[in-house]
């Protein structure tokens, strides 16, 4: 199985993939549009502001690629999508953390500031969240790809039950006497 026949072309998950990877690589890509339209140094450390950041030729340059990564994974959709969003997601938060301890010295050759380091946080959860939505959660609904896939017994078509494991079947079917009784009192 490919990652591709996870996720159905049609399925309501690959429109947030698409539609979270497009915001958040057109906003990058104005970032890095902007930047590169005010000729900064490619290494200057000067403190030159776009949108409120600190910036210079390198981090446009950056900006650039991965806005133009994350569009092309929301062309592509689905798992695709997904997986981008949360490895770029993963390397913003983690840019956050290592500028944050890089402001004022000598290594910080993108020109962080606190803004930038706040800009990198908020940014990278957001790819991240919209990376992750549909696939980790405790309460996935049935038709999810990502329940059927971990839960490969109980995934038949729907309307067909997989009675095999009558223990974890049952609960998953009807649950049990206590759980019907929980639910019917809230």
């Amino acid at each position: 199985m490919t990652m591709r026949d996870e996720l159905p072309v049609d399925h309501r998950l690959n429109l947030v993939y698409r539609f979270g990877a497009a915001l958040c690589g057109a906003i990058l890509l104005a970032f890095g549009v902007l930047g590169f339209a005010d000729q900064l140094a490619f290494f200057g450390t000067d403190g030159s502001r776009i949108a409120g950041l600190s910036t210079n030729g390198l981090l446009s340059l950056i900006s650039l690629v991965f806005g133009g990564l994350l569009l092309a994974a929301a062309a592509i959709g689905g798992n695709v999508a997904s997986t981008v969003k949360m490895t770029v997601g993963g390397l913003f938060l983690l840019s956050g953390f290592v500028h944050l301890f890089l402001i004022g010295k000598s290594a910080n050759v993108l020109d962080f500031s606190m803004s930038n380091v706040v800009f990198s946080f908020v940014m990278g959860l957001l790819v991240v969240t919209f990376g992750m939505y549909g696939r980790v959660s405790g309460g996935l609904p049935h038709d999810n790809p990502y329940w059927r896939r971990r839960h490969p017994g109980q995934a038949g078509s729907p309307g067909t039950r997989d009675v095999a494991g009558a223990g974890a079947g049952a609960a998953s079917i009807g649950g049990s006497a206590q759980a019907r009784a929980i639910t019917t009192r809230r």
